[in-house]
C-alpha cells in the first residue's frame, strides 16, 4: 500500500478530544489534523516527536489532514491510522500472504453476524464453509522488548467481539479467525496487554479455547508505504 497523496512530515503539538491532532510542519505551518484512532495511543506518540499525514482536498471535509504515521518514543515507526490495518489484510488476503486463511473463493466486507450485532470486518466463503475474522490493528510497544501488546487501553467493543467469534466456534455456526496487524516497526511477537485490559486477556484465552484461530502478522512501514511481511507468534505474559 502506497500512500497517495505523498505524506508529509511535522512535529507533534499535541493531541486531544481524541479525534484532534495539533501539528507543526518545517516551514512552520500549524495546522489542526484528524486524528483516526479511539484508542489511549500508549507509547506510540510523543509531544514534539515527528509525525507524518496526508493532506486532502475532498469536499466538505472539516480538517486539512490525516494523521497517519508517528515516531514512538523508543525511535520506532506506527501508523496510527487504524483504518489502514483492514486495506494491509485485505490486499495480503487478495495476494496470498495470509497463507493460514489461503484458498478462499470469495470474501465480503463488514458482514453482520452474531447475537451482539456485531459486524465481521471479512467473511472469507470456503467450499467447506464460511470463516468470520476480525482484525485489530496493534500499536503498543515498550522500550525494553519486541513484543508489541494489544490492546492500548481497555476495550469492551474488543472483548464483544471475542465473545461473537467466540460463540460461531463453540456453536460451529461459523469458523472464526482474529488477526493481530502489527502496525508497529521492529515487532517480533504479540502478547495480549494483561495489564491494561484482564478482561479482554481472559475472553481471548477462552476464545483460543473455543478453537478461535489466532494469527498475527508484521507490518513493514515507511512514509512512502506499508505492506504485511511475516506471520509473528502469540506469547501470553
Amino acid at each position: 500500500m502506497e500512500f497517495s497523496p505523498p505524506l508529509e512530515e511535522a512535529r507533534l503539538i499535541r493531541r486531544y478530544k481524541r479525534f484532534l491532532a495539533d501539528v507543526i510542519t518545517p516551514e512552520g505551518e500549524t495546522l489542526c489534523i484528524h486524528c483516526p484512532n479511539t484508542g489511549s495511543m500508549l507509547n506510540c506518540m510523543q509531544e514534539g516527536g515527528r509525525v507524518w499525514f496526508q493532506r486532502s482536498d475532498k469536499p466538505g471535509r472539516k480538517l486539512p489532514a490525516t494523521w497517519e504515521l508517528a515516531e514512538t518514543p523508543q525511535g520506532r515507526l506506527a501508523c496510527i491510522n487504524t483504518q489502514r490495518a483492514n486495506t494491509l489484510v485485505e490486499e495480503a488476503l487478495t495476494a496470498g500472504l495470509i497463507t493460514e486463511l489461503a484458498g478462499f473463493s470469495a470474501f465480503k466486507r463488514e458482514v453482520p453476524y452474531g447475537a451482539e450485532r456485531s459486524r465481521a470486518d471479512f467473511r472469507l466463503d470456503y467450499l467447506s464453509g464460511s470463516l468470520y475474522l476480525e482484525v485489530k490493528s496493534v500499536t503498543l510497544g515498550f522500550s525494553d522488548s519486541e513484543v508489541a501488546a494489544f490492546p492500548d487501553a481497555v476495550t469492551e467493543r474488543g472483548q464483544k467481539h471475542l465473545r461473537e467469534l467466540t460463540h460461531l466456534a463453540y456453536q460451529g455456526v461459523g469458523a472464526a479467525a482474529l488477526l493481530y496487524c502489527v502496525c508497529l516497526s521492529g515487532m517480533q511477537a504479540v502478547r495480549p496487554a494483561l495489564e491494561i485490559d484482564p478482561k479482554y486477556a481472559q475472553a481471548l484465552i477462552t476464545a483460543q479455547s473455543a478453537g478461535v484461530r489466532l494469527l498475527a502478522y508484521a507490518v513493514e512501514l515507511s512514509p512512502k508505504g506499508m505492506r504485511i511481511t511475516k506471520s509473528l507468534p502469540l506469547v501470553w505474559p
